[in-house]
């Protein structure tokens, strides 16, 4: 196998980490800033607080964006799978 493929491989699953985890993290990060905006204004300091909508709001976003996440984790294993003859050649 060469180092340019392994590279290639390697290049290509953090890509694919990167676009299917990102929507999941951006909801999460504005749901906890929101959040955290709101206690700082009303002096609420409760960590329980922000856990139920953020809760809510990945499971929201799973709904929307969990097709097009399997979609593009079953892309990536069928690129995997087709690069397999060529790595041992």
């Amino acid at each position: 196998m060469e180092i340019a493929t392994v590279i290639d491989l390697g290049r290509s699953a953090l890509w694919a980490v990167l676009l299917i985890s990102g929507p999941l993290l951006v909801v999460a990060l504005g749901v906890g800033l929101f959040i955290g905006v709101i206690q700082a204004a009303t002096s609420i300091n409760e960590a329980t607080l922000s856990f139920i909508p953020k809760l809510l709001a990945l499971g929201l976003s799973l709904a929307l964006f969990g097709g097009w996440q399997l979609g593009m984790m079953v892309d990536y294993t069928r690129d995997v799978y087709k690069r397999i003859p060529a790595m041992f050649s």
